[in-house]
């Protein structure tokens, strides 16, 4: 992988995730001259200025100049030298099938081809490519400038050798990325988040609990211990000397029967309507600063303490 003084990134698109992406690789960069941005907005310049201030917390880097940050007027002069090729574009396959068949035309030989789609495979998105290896999904956990998670997805078809260039670039920015070995719908993190919210779902529809209610038994619980171990440590150590084996002897009974009786709340059923407006008196607009900064305070501690365990 090239060094910080030479790298030339290339963004394409300027969605949440794209302008993020971008605020997280402009505060690695020697120069905002290494960045390239490309969408087909016609006020690209202007949206980017209007709107890449609010991915900036008070603890960030100074905000560069827009006019430093290369601002592509063609595909082809976006993608034409850069190390790494990065798009965040619509979550629409015959758009991103078409993007890069054109991409691969102009791209260097070496380059290394990055999706950030959530759900779309490299193996769909590649097929109209000459060589189908190239191709990696690196999936992001939202907002990618904060959250450490990137989802390495590759295709059957992607090589060991691009896989492993690309762990080395994200763990060298401090980043944990982690290689899924298979493709499956909604990669790993979207699977485990949605499993939970299904789940939700289905306890609010029955009366259980409120929408605010479950929140504030997540919050209260699981989110602050997972944050710390995830969920096959935690119920290893909460099996106690028996580890995971320990736990499912002790309570397996409750946890098939939690199983057995999971929820089957399906997009489009019933439930959408009065959830949704549930959540809406609930929330409003929730305001996405104030998570965000939360969310690096506890990131920070998370590290912090991590670190000062590994010193004792």
């Amino acid at each position: 992988m090239d060094s910080n003084h030479d790298l030339k990134i290339t963004l394409i698109g300027t969605g949440t995730i794209g302008l993020s992406f971008a605020v997280f690789h402009l505060t690695h960069l020697k120069s905002p001259s290494q960045l390239t941005i490309y969408d087909t907005r016609p006020d690209l310049e202007k949206y980017i200025q209007d709107t890449l201030l609010s991915f900036y917390s008070s603890s960030s880097p100074p905000i560069p100049a827009i006019s430093e940050i290369n601002i592509a007027q063609s595909l082809k002069s976006a993608v034409e030298g850069a190390h790494i090729i990065q798009e965040s574009g619509p979550e629409n396959l015959p758009f991103k099938t078409a993007l890069w068949k054109e991409v691969e035309q102009h791209a260097t030989k070496d380059a290394l081809l990055w999706s950030s789609t959530s759900g779309i495979p490299a193996s769909q998105q590649s097929r109209e490519m000459q060589d189908t290896s190239r191709l990696l999904v690196v999936h992001p956990y939202n907002p990618p400038n904060i959250m450490p998670l990137l989802e390495l997805v590759p295709s059957p078809d992607t090589r060991a050798e691009l896989i492993e260039r690309t762990q080395e670039f994200w763990r060298a920015r401090g980043r944990v990325p982690v290689h899924i070995k298979k493709e499956v719908t909604g990669f790993v993190a979207n699977r485990l988040a949605f499993a939970l919210l299904r789940e939700a779902i289905h306890l609010v529809d029955a009366g259980v609990v409120t929408v605010a209610e479950v929140d504030d038994i997540v919050q209260n619980s699981m989110g602050p211990r997972w944050a710390v171990a995830g969920p096959f440590k935690s119920y290893h150590a909460g099996g106690g000397a028996g580890g995971l084996e320990g736990f499912f002897k002790n309570i397996g009974g409750t946890v098939q029967g939690c199983w057995d009786d999971a929820g089957r709340a399906n997009v489009g059923e019933e439930w959408e309507q009065r959830i949704f407006r549930e959540a809406e008196q609930s929330y409003g607009s929730v305001d996405t600063t104030e998570r965000d900064m939360i969310t690096r305070r506890v990131l920070e501690a998370v590290k912090l303490e991590k670190q000062t365990s590994k010193d004792d």
